[in-house]
Formats: structure tokens, sequence, C-alpha cells
């Protein structure tokens, strides 16, 4: 199964894919770690972003879109755009698209914590959110936690 985790912070989705295949974890590489939606109140900016990832998940066979679920209300809550974003991506018919809470997240991170030092990934500091999303959901598929 191949997903792709996403990070919405502000104006900006980050991703990082990742395989799961017989219990073997692999990061494939991708064109674009980075998706902006600028300007959210055109239309027509709002349907290219979507156009933007459902052409990533159909060229890189992409099975699943997993986002880092953010509160909608108190201190630390999400911001109008990236709920925006958050839709368009929801949207996608070609593709499922999961959001997975931070106390899931967490809890299946206890169970199954990340076999690997992040450093050691080759991936961009930036990109660890977006990495720890898609292990936790591919972790959570493959133990069965609910």
């Amino acid at each position: 199964m191949r997903v792709c985790g996403i990070e919405i912070k502000s104006n900006e989705a980050i991703i990082c894919l990742m395989d799961m295949d017989d219990g073997l974890l692999q990061i494939p590489d991708c064109r674009q770690t980075r998706f902006q939606l600028v300007k959210d109140n055109v239309a027509e900016n709002v349907r290219k972003f979507q156009f933007t990832f459902r052409k990533l998940a159909e060229d890189y066979r992409i099975d699943c879109l997993v986002i880092k679920e953010r509160m909608q209300k108190g201190k630390f809550a999400g911001g109008a755009v990236g709920f925006k974003m958050e839709a368009a991506l929801q949207l996608i018919d070609t593709v499922d698209t999961q959001l997975l809470s931070g106390s899931k997240q967490k809890e299946i991170l206890k169970r199954n914590p990340v076999p690997i030092e992040f450093s050691s990934t080759g991936l961009k500091g930036f990109q660890e959110p977006a990495f720890t999303i898609a292990y936790a959901y591919l972790m959570g598929q493959e133990y069965g936690v609910e």
C-alpha cells in the first residue's frame, strides 16, 4: 500500500510518500515535497491545487492521502485556508482520503515506534510530521489499531 502523509501548515501542504509491502517500509522519491495554495479566494487556484494532488496520486499510484488532523477550535486551531485545502483533498474522487488525529497517532506510535532515526531517511527536516503521519497510518492499518 502506498500512502501520502500530509501536514497542512498555513497555505502549504507538506508531503511524504511511503510504501508498505510485506511489512517492509520504503520511502519513494517524489518530484515535489510542498504544494501551496496561493490566493485561496480564487476558485481556479483551488481547482489547480486539487488537480495537482489528483495528478500526484495518479502518477505515483497512491492508495490513500493521510492528512494530519487539526483542531477546529482553541489555541492550536487550524486556519481557514488550511481547512479549504483539506476539503479540496477530501473531494478528490480517485483516491481515498483519511484524517488521523494527534491522539490516535500517539497511540499507534506508542505501540509501534519508528524503527529508524528520521535523519537517516534522506528527507528534509520540514517533512518529519508528514513522514510520521504516513508511518502511523500504515502501522495502524497493518496492526489493526482502530
